[in-house]
């Protein structure tokens, strides 16, 4: 009796291809050599025949994947070790597969292993319709105005009380200027926490529905703040609708990222960027004629409509882009119309848990900005500016109504000073990085550095200081009102500048970890952006505006001329040296997982092994004698394959025959092991 082996899954067809011969169907006890290779199987699964099915036009075709027509007539038990088995070896196969994919890109479905897994649902080729970076260019673009719209919420939330401080205080009693700061910077508090959360939910649930609940979070908290009786309630609820407007900035960048390739994301980007940019100087113009002339109470009912309006336009615009997810709700499909319950995609065997990716999430961030100097250095830049940015909406009313004696919605309108800043950022500050960033790579033998994107950010080095001088000491002598403006306005242009300097950086530095460096500069940021507002009133008091912006100034001048100094001429040392501890890091995370994988499918794999033992009695016994004396080298028929080396044993049978069985452990185990 011969004992077939299983041969290499990178040169065997499909390990599960069998069929039981004629002779032994009647056998009481189905064994090894029971059933023999059928002729190779071809999924009938394709475009074209989706394309041909005019009700469902996007459904999959599940023809030839049901049990039957995959693996014959062989036992159910045999059939689900077999899947364990196969299960072992893409679980081995797939990180090879991914080991250079960076944090933002797509990840691989998969179709490479085919061959090893007759049961992975992937996609139809490269241009399956149904993958989102396949969808014809109108359905992108709807896609991304949305998300843009759903990004634009939040920072517009976030400072559209700025104007109302003054009513707000009065009717609640605040005298505490600290306090009444608080009720704007909490909202972005909730920013440095929620990104960190959300990131991976979106993974496991979807993009789709952690935004769309993410919004309708923001419009519930917007209601309930319209509604608050005291100053406790509309912090909390000031929090909690932070909480949700974090959402669309921590997927948004993923879900454009999921739409366009990296040649395409361009324009693509630059409309997502917009929102965050534009959202805090637009709201405070409105608001403050909605303030003076209505009341505080109807900012939030026109910013809960406003909210209720674009979730509404989301619903109908936004689709999932998130790759895993529709292969996920496809093999759904398909193993309804098959009946085959055991259809799954890679992602299934591969990935982890909502806990582990969680506290990946949180850790490898916050890891990043501490023990890494270029991480640390911009982010402080970064954050230094976005703090002061949030010190200006809450003080900007303050400053013209107290020195020049301003209405309320006088002074929102003069927050459009700041807004024409960054769009002069926007117009020039782009392309001008664009055209450096294009004549470095030219001169340097067009081979791309990372450090090549922040010779522009010298514009935000050189306006920033120069802008808060010059509006600190112009609000100080209480010069025309034009002159404070001007000075906001080339802040304005500096935080373009730095801004998408030090994102493009960020990004680019090690593509394996930009999701993870990103984060870590939001929060770095969002933290600035709420502590920065709380001590404005207390500088400006003690110091006046001009000599507490000027300190700021100087700040300004440290910070972005030292640390993008040293990042330009020794990042590229600093980058080889940190991610070569990152990669050892992540090697021992991963190997971890792969672990915690391995032990659940060595579990099953068990489980099973003695199910089919306790079943077949001493059918089983026999056969693994038997087994043993026509193959002495052969100490276990259950023996896993050499995995390690991604190779199996190969076939030695005559007959063109594999075998289905295989064991639990790393090491050979004795005959009382396995007969218990």
């Amino acid at each position: 009796m011969s004992v077939p082996r299983r041969a290499s899954a990178s040169t065997a067809p499909s390990p599960v291809d069998w069929q039981q011969t004629p002779a032994e169907s009647s056998s009481a006890i189905p064994t090894a050599e029971s059933y023999t290779r059928r002729p190779s199987f071809r999924r009938v699964n394709t475009a074209g025949a989706i394309s041909r099915r005019p009700s469902t036009a996007l459904t999959p075709v599940a023809t030839g994947l049901s049990v039957k027509d995959l693996y014959g007539d062989i036992p159910e038990d045999l059939i689900q070790l077999e899947r364990l088995k196969t299960y072992e070896t893409v679980l081995t196969l797939y990180p090879d597969l991914t080991k250079d994919e960076g944090e933002l890109s797509t990840p691989a479905d998969g179709s490479s292993l085919l061959a090893v897994d007759p049961e992975l649902v992937t996609w139809e080729g490269a241009d399956d319709p149904a993958n989102p970076r396949n969808w014809p260019r109108a359905k992108k673009w709807r896609a991304t105005i949305a998300v843009s719209l759903y990004t634009f919420l939040g920072p517009f939330s976030s400072s559209i009380l700025s104007p109302a401080l003054s009513s707000i205080a009065l009717q609640f009693n605040i005298t505490n200027t600290t306090l009444a700061s608080l009720i704007v910077s909490i909202f972005v508090l909730a920013w440095a926490i929620m990104p960190l959360v959300l990131a991976p939910l979106s993974e496991l649930y979807g993009r789709r529905i952690v935004l769309t609940v993410a919004i309708f979070f923001l419009f519930v908290f917007n209601l309930a703040c319209a509604l608050s009786q005291s100053l406790s309630q509309i912090l909390i609820f000031r929090f909690l609708a932070g909480c949700g407007g974090a959402g669309p900035l921590a997927i948004g960048a993923g879900c454009v990222a999921d739409i366009w390739n990296d040649n395409e994301r361009t324009a693509a980007i630059g409309l997502f960027s917009v929102g965050p940019t534009l959202g805090p100087i637009v709201a405070p113009v409105i608001s403050g004629f909605i303030s003076q002339y209505l009341s505080w109470r109807w900012v939030f009912w026109i910013l809960t409509i406003v909210t209720g309006v674009v979730w509404m336009i989301g619903l109908i615009m936004i689709k999932e882009t998130y790759a895993p997810i529709l292969l996920e709700r496809k093999a759904a499909i398909l193993r309804k119309e098959s009946g085959n319950r055991s259809l799954h995609t890679v992602f299934a065997i591969t990935g982890e848990s909502l806990s582990d990716r969680i506290l990946t999430s949180i850790t490898r961030p916050i890891t990043m900005l501490f023990t890494n100097p270029i991480v640390f250095g911009l982010g402080l830049y970064m954050a230094f500016t976005y703090g002061f940015l949030y010190l200006l909406l809450v003080t900007f009313t303050s400053v013209f109504r107290t020195e020049y004696h301003y209405s309320i919605s006088i002074c929102g309108l003069l927050y459009i000073g700041p807004g024409i800043g960054f769009i002069i950022g926007l117009l020039t500050v782009t392309p001008t990085s664009q055209r450096i960033y294009r004549k470095l790579v030219e001169r340097n033998n067009n081979v791309s550095k990372p450090e090549f994107r922040l010779p522009a950010v010298a514009i935000g080095a050189v306006c920033m200081p120069i802008g808060l001088i010059w509006y600190g000491w112009s609000a100080e002598k209480k010069l025309f009102w034009i002159m404070p403006l001007i000075g906001a306005g080339l802040f304005g242009i500096a935080l373009i500048s730095v801004f998408q300097c030090i994102q493009s950086y960020l990004i680019d530095m090690n593509p394996k970890y930009a999701a993870s460096s990103t984060a870590a500069a939001t929060t770095f940021r969002s933290l600035f952006g709420f502590a920065m507002p709380l001590f404005a009133s207390q500088m400006y008091t003690a110091m006046g505006y001009g000599w507490g912006n000027t300190m700021l100034a100087f700040c300004a001048i440290g910070i972005g001329t030292v640390f993008p100094l040293v990042v330009y001429y020794k990042g590229e040392s600093i980058r080889a040296w940190n991610d070569k501890r990152m990669d050892e890091r992540k090697e021992r995370h991963d190997a971890r997982k792969k672990a915690k994988l391995r032990r659940k499918l060595d579990k099953e794999t068990n489980e099973q092994e003695k199910k089919i033992l306790r079943e077949n009695g001493e059918a089983a016994i026999e056969l693994r004698r038997l087994d043993s004396t026509a193959h002495p080298e052969l100490v276990d028929p259950f023996r896993r394959p050499d995995t390690a080396s991604h190779s199996v044993i190969p076939e030695e049978s005559s007959e063109d025959s594999v075998s289905i069985t295989k064991s639990v452990g790393d090491t050979p185990r004795s005959s009382s092991d396995t007969l218990n």
